[in-house]
């Protein structure tokens, strides 16, 4: 078997091959001492592991993510820009802070469409069309646009699932680093416009004086949208295991105690997958 043979010929059919199996190029350019410590019989199966992984990570399947993407961001500018038309609304937001934090809101979400689609062109993937949206969610919502309260409580909604979102689709994009570090700048921002809104959201008073910058709730509900309509979107949150570990065990700040329940949950997001998010975005699309 004539290994450097085989090589070249998939580098033939596929120019990019040593740049999708990144950081694998430095077994192939070690090959020989790679071929010292594999039996030969076991290299054909060494080698398909390695190609099937990278194989994995086409254009098309990275495709597939940005466009999933591509709609959540679709979402959220069309919402944004939506209600900073809606006269009844652009009455109720406060002038100067809150009003210029949802302009620049929406211009980052427009700015995420425009990124995506760029993208998505470069990567001779066609885009998804944007969808036709009711806000309304068919009724659930029928002041979001007049009710200053209901709007913030839906856009704390769209941000959290796009951060959980976002950390869902991130193992996804691993096989093209330049992708994966744009979608978790990408998440980054979402991140903060979810925490704005909650501090947006607890300056209105009320019974929200207490709302947290991050999710948070107890066992049974960790939905603190106070929309029931979007439990789905906090669905999970309330795990205390991070890989393997059960965070209460650990000790806590103070000598002898132990992470509590809520801090356990609270100091991480948990992801979401593909389905529970476009259930999400369902909602609010009309087609």
């Amino acid at each position: 078997m004539n290994f450097l043979n085989i090589l070249k010929d998939i580098e033939a059919i596929d120019p990019e091959i040593t740049d999708k199996i990144s950081p694998r190029r430095d077994v192939i350019k070690n090959i020989t001492s790679f071929g010292s410590k594999v039996a030969l019989s076991a290299l054909p199966f060494a080698m398909g592991s390695m190609f099937n992984k990278a194989s994995a990570q086409t254009s098309s399947s990275v495709g597939d993510v940005l466009n999933f993407a591509l709609t959540l961001e679709y979402l959220e500018a069309e919402f944004y820009t939506t209600a900073l038309n809606s006269p009844a609304l652009l009455a109720l937001i406060p002038a100067g802070p809150a009003l210029a934090a949802l302009q620049r809101i929406r211009d980052d979400e427009n700015a995420h469409v425009k990124f995506l689609k760029d993208t998505l062109a470069a990567l001779k993937v066609t885009a998804v069309s944007k969808p036709t949206f009711d806000f309304t969610a068919k009724g659930t919502f029928p002041t979001v646009f007049s009710n200053y309260g209901t709007f913030l409580a839906v856009s704390q909604a769209f941000e959290d699932t796009g951060v959980r979102a976002y950390k869902g689709q991130a193992p996804n994009l691993i096989g093209n680093k330049v992708v994966l570090t744009a979608a978790l700048s990408i998440h980054s921002v979402e991140a903060r416009h979810a925490s704005h809104i909650r501090q947006m959201r607890r300056a209105t008073g009320g019974d929200l004086v207490n709302l947290k910058p991050w999710i948070t709730g107890d066992a049974n509900n960790f939905n603190d949208s106070g929309v029931s309509a979007v439990n789905a979107t906090y669905m999970g949150e309330n795990n205390k295991m991070q890989a393997t570990v059960d965070i209460t065990t650990l000790t806590g700040a103070t000598p002898g105690s132990k992470i509590s329940y809520s801090a356990a949950v609270e100091a991480f997001d948990e992801p979401l997958t593909t389905q529970a998010v476009l259930d999400i975005a369902n909602l609010f699309i009309v087609k």
